[in-house]
This record gives structure tokens, sequence and C-alpha cells, in this order.
């Protein structure tokens, strides 16, 4: 995880537009706040710090759970040599091939595929 926030406090163009603590995260899934500290550890969610505090895109915990195929596209870009901020602009990044916009977007539709073969090839 990171601290890097832009130094005139400006969001960056590119992000989710709404955020989760890591207790709102615990109390979204129903899993004590140790859990979603494991769950980040493990690269199965991704977390940064915006005003201070340790954030999670609400898009990637969708329907009381984790978007199925997001660890496995966090671990290709970490593989890719992606920091967790790096991720989460690429994750984000306005897309218009793909349906929804973003990798991220299209992560929660039937795009799952696409957006895996896509962060692998990062890696080359």
């Amino acid at each position: 995880m990171t601290d890097s926030v832009p130094a005139d406090g400006t969001a960056p163009e590119a992000g989710p537009a709404d955020w989760l603590t890591l207790p709102d995260v615990a109390e979204r899934l129903d899993l004590p706040i140790s859990k979603v500290h494991q769950l980040i550890r493990d690269c199965e969610l991704i977390a940064v710090r915006r005003d201070g505090v340790r954030r999670i895109p609400a898009g990637l915990v969708a329907n009381r759970t984790v978007l199925k195929h997001l660890p496995g596209v966090l671990n290709l870009l970490a593989d890719a040599g992606y920091d967790d901020e790096a991720a989460l602009r690429w994750l984000y990044e306005p897309d218009a091939s793909l349906p929804g916009g973003t990798p991220a977007a299209a992560l929660a539709g039937d795009q799952a595929r696409e957006i895996k073969r896509r962060a692998q090839a990062l890696g080359f």
C-alpha cells in the first residue's frame, strides 16, 4: 500500500467515484476488520490512502462480496511491477473499448477474461 497523495490535495483525474473506509468494508462484507487487512495483504483487495485514511473503491466491493476476478487481476498487475496507486489508476483509466468505460467496470461485468488478458500483457 502506498501513502502518495498529490501535493495540492486534489484527487487523481481517473478514479472511483465512491470510496469505503476499511471499517465500512468490514461491515459490508460482514467480516472482522482483521480479515479485511488480510485481504489487502493477500492482494485480494486494493487500498490506498486518501486524506490520510486507507480507503477501498466502493465498486470493488459489490453485492456484499469482493469482485470475483479482482484478486487475479491485482496479482497480475503486481507481477507487472504495479504498486497500489498504479494498479488503481490502471483499473480506473477510461477506455472506450470496454463496456462501462474502465477496466474496473468491465471486470464487474462479463469482460473479466479480457481484463485479465490485458493485465497479463502489461508484464511483457
